[in-house]
This record gives C-alpha cells, sequence and structure tokens, in this order.
C-alpha cells in the first residue's frame, strides 16, 4: 500500500480536522471529492487504508483518525483524536476547571446509571457540589451547552449521555477510572456505555450490535451463555451507506450530528 501523503490526503485531514467528527457517509464522500480534484487514485472501499496512510505521517504529532461507532443508531464515525493526552485534562484549554469538574461528575453520574443517561435536573443539582468553585444554574446550563457543542455530550429531550466523539477519545481513560462499572461490547468489542446486558452472565452489547446480532432469530439467546436474551430488541436503522450525503464545506466550525445497561 502506497505512504505518500498526497494534496488530496491533506485536504481530507484538513476539513476533519475543523470538524472534529464526522459521519461515515459524509467522510465517504470527501474521500472521494478530494481524490478527484488532486488527481489521486480513488476506490470506493479504499477509505480505511487512505486514512491509514494519513495517520502514519500524524504519528510523530502523537494525532490520530479513529474509526468508531454511534450507540444510538450504530452508523459509522470517524474523528480526529489526540494521543498524547488521554485523560479529561485535554480539554483544559477549553474550559475552566469547575467546568471541567462538573463534565466529570456528570460522566459519573451517567455511567453508573441505569441506561447510559444523566438528566439535567441531576446534573443542574451537581454545580451547587463543586469543589473547585460552585456553579449557578444558568451557568451550568451554558457549560451543558457548549459540552453539546463540543460533542463532548449528546442531549435528548433533557437527556445527556456521552457523545460519540467523547468515547472514541477518551475510551482508555474511561475503561482505567471506571473499570469495575463500564464493560465492552460482547459483538464489536467497543466500550458500551448504552447497553443491553445479560441478567445470566452479564454480557454487554450496544444497541446497534444487539439488533443486528438478534435480526434473524425468532427466540434470541445470549452469545456467550445461550440462555434467553429478555430484552426488547432493538431495530436497526438504515447503514450509513445508505443515506444520502454531501462533504462538508472547508471552513472553521462545528458540525452536528427501552435501553438497559447492567
Amino acid at each position: 500500500m502506497a505512504t505518500q501523503m498526497t494534496d488530496g490526503h491533506r485536504r481530507f485531514l484538513q476539513v476533519l480536522m475543523s470538524h472534529g467528527i464526522m459521519e461515515g457517509s459524509v467522510a465517504r464522500t470527501l474521500h472521494r471529492d478530494c481524490c478527484e480534484i488532486h488527481k489521486v487514485y480513488y476506490a470506493h472501499d479504499k477509505l480505511d487504508d487512505f486514512i491509514n496512510v494519513v495517520n502514519i505521517h500524524l504519528q510523530p504529532f502523537f494525532m490520530q483518525i479513529r474509526k468508531g461507532m454511534s450507540e444510538d443508531d450504530g452508523r459509522t464515525y470517524y474523528a480526529l483524536v489526540n494521543l498524547a493526552e488521554t485523560e479529561i485534562t485535554k480539554m483544559a484549554s477549553d474550559y475552566t476547571e469547575n467546568e471541567l469538574e462538573l463534565f466529570r461528575k456528570t460522566m459519573d453520574v451517567i455511567i453508573v446509571s441505569e441506561n447510559g443517561f444523566a438528566s439535567s435536573t441531576n446534573i443542574l443539582n451537581l454545580a451547587d457540589q463543586l469543589k473547585t468553585k460552585k456553579m449557578k444554574k444558568k451557568e451550568a446550563e451554558q457549560v451543558l451547552q457548549n459540552l453539546v457543542q463540543d460533542k463532548w455530550l449528546s442531549e435528548r429531550d433533557g437527556e445527556y449521555t456521552l457523545h460519540t466523539r467523547c468515547i472514541m477519545e477518551m475510551e482508555q481513560y474511561i475503561l482505567s477510572n471506571y473499570q469495575d462499572l463500564v464493560r465492552k461490547c460482547n459483538i464489536c468489542h467497543s466500550l458500551a456505555i448504552q447497553s443491553q446486558v445479560c441478567e445470566t452472565c452479564g454480557i454487554g452489547m450496544h444497541l446497534p450490535c444487539a439488533g443486528k446480532y438478534f435480526k434473524a432469530q425468532t427466540e434470541p439467546h445470549c452469545p456467550h451463555c445461550n440462555e434467553f436474551w429478555p430484552h426488547e430488541i432493538p431495530e436497526i436503522n438504515r447503514p450509513d451507506s445508505q443515506l444520502p450525503s454531501s462533504a462538508p464545506r472547508e471552513r472553521r466550525g462545528t458540525s452536528s450530528s427501552g435501553t438497559r445497561r447492567r
């Protein structure tokens, strides 16, 4: 495989850097456009090989483009992550000390919860319990908005969970600091925050992974212990390869992007 970094690779990296994280179908469209613009060899099924070339040249800078999956719908995402800093301190340049403490406490609540979510009410109550500096409700609400905008948290109907970007960047930090509370998906072997868990043997599966695994089974059974799977089987959305997409603009800024766990 060729390892030469071309202008096509550089353009791809530049656009991804401006977004931080990119949905799979958008990344594939960007891959095609970068290759066409700069006359680089293009094959629609070679995006990961294309990214591997970029990653080779990112190694000296302790950066890497990682491939991950949304826990909500199973779609593939690509994110540029910093390997030099593996803890929440990587956010220090964007957030104050008490804002980081609020994020840590929010992460605590999300991870120990039954469904991988924390309510806005519970999070706002934490603002008055900070050791660094207590925060007013309006200040805490603004911090939550910023965390969502920067893709560290996702919000749905007043409930917050870890964004796909956060899980991809902080997987090792979470596994190290919450090792007795979190597990990896038995199917894809990635960190699972939102998951279904076997009540017999304790293995877990992401909701999209469970949906795909049990799709053809009339009576679902645990892939590990073969006991009956008691949870409602999640519906599978269309894979991102079937979704229409257009390449993102090259600009500074950000882009938007019955559960049981234990």
